[in-house]
């Protein structure tokens, strides 16, 4: 019966003691894993990131500046004073031409009615050519093979007179107007020639316009994306600076959570008295304390080794442990007795 209830005791209180020896174990881990979260890393890291961003920024910044100084000499005062002689050249080209093609056109509306009027005169003469010609024709058909009177004889002759007279009119008519066209012509030659000197003038100058406004817009662009360049670079050196000072570098002091299991301290029993009774043996005394020296011995270095979980040999220890703290519980029980 005796041994029975040994067994039984020894049993629970190797239980008892494996379970108080796995918290006391596992209750440092989550301290451990507690100071591994701490903010160390995360803040090496963010200073990393701003020192890159500033590194960055700086060689935008000096992108930036190299064309700022393109645009610049491109769009110097002596470049743009070219320009600007190129378009007075031009422009005074311009307006001579323009003033020529005014003189030269003003003329063509009266050279045009010269024309006009000289058609007229041709088509005119040309009629009567055509007129005269035809009676003549009808005079001689109605004549037939009969040989003609002495009145149609004086007929016809006038008819071939006049008809010769009306074909020199006809072509002078004709010269005259040939002449008055060929002024005309001429003269809206002229005036197309000096409209497109004009057009090519005009042309000139638009050009050098837009290239003048060009290179003015490009350096009041670059000029501006070198400001926002130098904005960035000090915001990003102001972020790195930050980033790298004593507030933010200095990891702070990690506490324990407040959930995490602590270690229970080992109670004395409660029955002992001054006389000595019921009171364990110096054995037991010595294995209880090496029991806990040698869990809390064991609980330190798995803390320190910093692995977020106890290994199999932190575990069979902490077992080693508890079943020493069982030993000396059994033998209280048989001492009692």
């Amino acid at each position: 019966m005796n041994d029975i209830l040994a067994r039984r005791a020894r049993r629970a209180t190797a239980g008892i003691a494996l379970s108080a020896a796995l918290v006391a174990g596992i209750a440092p881990v989550t301290a451990i894993a507690a100071e591994i979260s701490s903010p160390t890393g995360a803040v090496a890291l963010q200073t990393e990131d701003a020192a890159t961003a500033k590194e960055r920024a700086y060689a935008a910044m000096q992108e930036a500046l190299k064309n700022l100084e393109a645009a610049k000499d491109a769009a110097s005062p002596e470049k743009l004073a070219e320009i600007d002689d190129d378009i007075a050249s031009f422009q005074e080209i311009h307006d001579m031409v323009v003033t020529e093609a005014a003189k030269r056109r003003e003329p063509l509306p009266a050279m045009q009615a010269n024309v006009d009027a000289a058609q007229a005169k041709y088509d005119e003469a040309h009629n009567r050519t055509s007129g005269l010609q035809a009676e003549l024709d009808k005079v001689l058909k109605e004549l037939g093979d009969e040989a003609p009177s002495a009145a149609v004889k004086e007929h016809i002759k006038q008819l071939r007179s006049e008809i010769m007279a009306a074909e020199r009119r006809e072509e002078s008519c004709e010269d005259d107007l040939h002449h008055n066209q060929r002024r005309l012509e001429s003269q809206e030659k002229q005036v197309q020639y000096f409209e497109s000197e004009a057009k090519e003038a005009k042309a000139h100058i638009d050009e050098d316009i837009a290239k003048r406004n060009a290179l003015l817009s490009d350096l009041e662009k670059a000029q501006a994306a070198y400001d926002d360049a130098c904005k960035a670079y000090e915001e990003a050196k102001a972020a790195a600076d930050k980033a790298t000072s004593p507030e933010i570098t200095q990891p702070t002091e990690t506490t324990p959570p407040s959930n995490s299991a602590q270690p229970a301290k080992a109670t004395q029993p409660t029955g002992s008295s001054a006389t000595g009774k019921n009171t364990p043996p110096s054995s037991t005394k010595q294995a209880n304390s090496s029991s806990g020296k040698q869990a809390d011995t064991t609980a330190g270095k798995l803390a320190n080794t910093g692995d977020t979980a106890p290994s199999a040999i932190a575990l069979a220890a902490i077992a080693a442990a508890g079943f020493g703290i069982a030993t000396a519980g059994v033998r209280r029980i048989k001492n009692s007795k």
